[in-house]
């Protein structure tokens, strides 16, 4: 391994999180544009926003297993060169089928990385600082997301501004592939392939060379490589299936409480609401920069706050600044004060998705599948979040031309309080446990539950 610090290492391995979050949310403004010069219709709108989140699916399907082969750190590069590609490629579309197949393309670099650096980030990590470090791929989400309202903002004025806003994406692929190049393999892979003295390297480095914790982190983790690497059947088996209830059920919740039709959606939200293009892309960059301090303050209380407990505050937050959201919506056509309120409970709506749903899911799809199916574990679950973004996000715009913008987020609202008994009743604590801690937790219950079941027979 290189002499890198764990700064270096922290940095570029969430950076993925940066490319996934701009490419995401730089449609948000684009899309004002692109509607204009492509004269595109609801329907066409929709698939140009929900084309990266097609891809995205693919990449997560077919990128994402491929890491428990050939290693995280290959396929991450793998995913920076296809980040770069698709992005000139968006960038330089002469009509709306090649930028539809473009941001198809693209998406598969976003779904590659929403699987890979969970698992990549969770596996470099110590237990008391995994979720702080595993939420690091949130910051960046969050960081990337600002910097495409930035950037949106900085091209407005321009005829071709969108398509300097689509290929600006190009410049940090470029950082994530070089500097990927300089990236260890994760440790827990390093083990599994029979590169015991790498791995037990780069576990000292990102110990601080504590011998102690890389001892028994490194029995721990060849006990659990010992296990043969699983597939499918493995992975709908009894004993993972605690794990694959809680990985898909916080997927999908994540995405049908309407956290992204609100980060995709909002400057449209804003203009229905009274607000100018400009006023609104400006408004958009505030709440860009609301979201990362919220997120980076997550990042620091993620160890010290169970998880469970961050997820329930925030469902109940985003529920009532829904409900908020949707009243004056209902009422912002011929009232400033009802806009202005709508706006408020957006932007907190926001907060408390970023400090609790937005990081704590993808930490947790992270934490709880077993080593010989983490990667196809995390895959699957990513695999569902990306179908669930994409049929989100495909049906707002017609869900709201239908409902309007006065009732529609009330059945969003409702779905975050619906997530609350999912949480409680599903899934299960990992804050300060190691990854071997809660596979050995699951191996256990899965022999009792076939003890007890024989013993009944």
């Amino acid at each position: 391994m290189r002499k890198v610090s764990t700064g270096f290492v922290y940095f570029f391995g969430a950076l993925g999180g940066l490319l996934f979050g701009y490419d995401t949310g730089v449609i948000s403004g684009a899309i004002l544009f692109i509607q204009k010069q492509m004269h595109l219709g609801s329907w066409q709108q929709g698939w140009v926003v929900s084309a990266v989140l097609l891809g995205a699916i693919l990449g997560a399907a077919i990128i994402g297993p491929s890491s428990d082969r050939y290693g995280r750190r290959k396929l991450l590069l793998l995913s920076a060169i296809i980040f770069f590609i698709g992005a000139l490629g968006s960038a330089f579309s002469p009509e709306f089928w090649t930028l539809i197949v473009s941001r198809i393309i693209l998406g598969m670099a976003v779904g590659a990385a929403s699987a890979l650096i969970p698992t990549y980030l969770a596996e470099l990590s110590p237990a008391d600082k995994r979720g702080t470090v595993s939420s690091l791929f949130q910051l960046m989400v969050m960081s990337g997301i600002l910097l495409a309202y930035i950037t949106n903002y900085s091209f407005s004025g321009m005829y071709s501004g969108w398509r300097w806003m689509l290929g600006f994406a190009a410049v940090p692929a470029a950082l994530l592939f070089l500097g990927g190049l300089i990236l260890p393999e994760s440790p827990r892979f390093l083990v599994k392939s029979g590169h015991m003295d790498q791995a037990r390297e780069v576990l000292e480095t990102m110990n601080k060379h504590d011998e102690v914790a890389v001892k028994k982190e490194v029995d721990a983790i060849e006990a659990s490589a010992q296990i043969v690497s699983g597939g499918w059947s493995e992975l709908f088996g009894k004993m993972v299936r605690p794990s694959l209830i809680i990985g898909l059920g916080l997927a999908i919740f994540q995405q049908v409480m309407g956290c992204n039709t609100v980060l995709y959606y909002a400057p449209t939200i804003f203009t229905d609401v009274g607000f100018g293009v400009d006023a609104a892309l400006l408004a958009h960059i505030g709440i860009g920069v609301f979201n990362v301090i919220v997120t980076a303050i997550a990042v620091t209380i993620m160890d010290k706050i169970d998880r469970k407990k961050m997820l329930n505050i925030g469902a109940v937050g985003m529920g009532i600044s829904l409900f908020v959201m949707s009243f004056g919506m209902k009422f912002s056509g011929g009232s400033q004060t009802a806009a202005i309120i709508s706006v408020i409970a957006l932007t907190i709506y926001i907060a408390f998705f970023s400090a609790t749903w937005g990081p704590v899911m993808w930490v947790m799809i992270g934490e709880v599948f077993p080593l010989n199916i983490r990667g196809l574990g995390n895959s699957f679950a990513s695999v569902i979040n990306w179908t669930a973004n994409m049929i989100v996000s495909l049906t707002f715009p017609s869900l709201l031309d239908f409902f309007g913008t006065g009732s529609l987020f009330i059945g969003y609202g409702v779905l975050c309080f619906v997530s609350i008994w999912f949480v409680q009743k599903k899934v299960f604590e990992t804050r300060n446990r190691s990854l071997e801690d809660i596979e050995a937790t699951l191996r256990e219950k899965a022999g009792e539950e076939a003890t007890t079941l024989s013993a009944t027979k």
